[in-house]
């Protein structure tokens, strides 16, 4: 296959190169204006790498550009300018034949799991390798441990109206392996499941992550998505990526507006109704001065608000918040009140800024 090919590793000037097994490259996607509309900018000035071995999740609100992005990796579509490297090859110089054998290296899960219902479980896992032209016993040894490994064996009779969507949703991703793909793409493909199969489906990529080295790219607008499975997060606002990078800090220090807007329930950083009611920019006497701390790094399981308490000689009172683990770190987001008295928030500041605690005053209430 005559493909262009570059240094899929090469990072921008003076960062430390980056093996991507998917990049893109000062992407623009335009789609042209019909009658009775404007021409539509999907996507403006993309550039982002996607390492090998690695589950990197994007996410954004509907019309964001996700689905434009995830079609531009499999040639679905084709960028208006710029670049979109798999494993070094330009996929959008491709011609239709040379893309046909490279789509083999990239296997994809949907919203809607896309089975045929005149196929079984097994029927449909084997449909793509009928297609490239396999022998029967060739399949049945590719099949069958993709079965087992999805948790399918014993329903490989089963037609798709015998199956829950989540067992679905392991029929689509045994049949996205069957090509042994070097990326496996994911396109909302639990939003159409309850939280319990989610959380059932995220486990299995997770595990296809780390025992077959699969490279995962998905989209989603759940947060949950990413905080249960990927290792990095991009964020996608009006086919820009306003923020990216490794998922812990993204969650614990968002600087994007749109990011902070997507974490506000996921890490306790909304405003309990009762204090956003009665919050004003100005100190109250005998009020309290409304605090966000947000706890991560070494302080962040210690009791930290008691100590203040002692050390201070001040009553902290707890008005909102979360505490948990995201990536498997611990981190927690607190809405406290102090005294109103600038002695008091100085001191408190000083000695949240000594524990290494991001520190946020958001107003006062009475």
């Amino acid at each position: 296959m005559n493909a262009p090919v570059i240094n899929a590793g090469a990072g921008p000037s003076g960062t430390t190169p980056v093996d991507a097994l998917v990049r893109f490259q000062g992407v623009t996607k335009t789609y042209p204006a019909r009658r009775g509309s404007a021409a539509v900018e999907a996507l403006a000035g993309i550039d982002l790498a996607v390492p090998r071995g690695s589950i990197l999740g994007v996410i954004g609100r509907s019309g964001a550009g996700k689905s434009t992005l995830i079609r531009l990796v499999n040639g679905l579509e084709r960028p208006t300018h710029g670049s979109v490297f798999v494993d070094g090859v330009d996929v959008a110089a491709l011609a239709e034949a040379e893309l046909r054998e490279v789509r083999r290296s990239i296997g994809m899960i949907f919203q809607h799991f896309n089975l045929l219902s005149s196929r079984t479980v097994y029927g449909n896992a084997a449909l793509p390798l009928e297609i490239a032209g396999l022998r029967p016993a060739e399949i049945r040894a590719r099949v069958e441990p993709l079965l087992d490994l999805v948790g399918l064996a014993d329903k490989r009779d089963r037609y798709p109206a015998e199956l829950s969507g989540g067992q679905k949703q392991r029929v689509g991703i045994a049949r996205a392996l069957a090509t042994k793909p070097k990326v496996l793409l994911s396109d909302e493909a639990t939003s159409a499941l309850d939280p319990e199969t989610t959380r059932s489906i995220l486990d299995l990529l997770g595990t296809i992550n780390r025992e077959l080295g699969l490279t995962i790219l998905l989209i989603t607008h759940e947060m949950v998505v990413i905080r249960g499975i990927a290792h990095r997060v991009a964020v996608i606002d009006g086919g820009r990526i306003v923020e990216e990078g490794d998922v812990f800090d993204i969650f614990t220090r968002p600087q994007n507006a749109t990011t902070r807007s997507f974490l506000a329930d996921e890490t306790g950083r909304n405003l309990p109704a009762f204090v956003a009611g009665r919050l004003r920019p100005e100190p109250v006497a005998g009020g309290q001065t409304v605090l966000r701390i947000v706890f991560r790094g070494p302080f962040a399981t210690h009791p930290v608000l008691s100590q203040l308490s002692r050390a201070l000689g001040i009553d902290v009172n707890i008005l909102g918040g979360a505490v948990d683990a995201i990536a498997g770190r611990p981190f927690g987001a607190l809405v406290v009140g102090i005294p109103s008295e600038a002695a008091v928030l100085a001191r408190t500041l000083s000695f949240l800024a000594e524990r290494g605690l991001d520190r946020e005053v958001i107003g006062h209430v009475a």
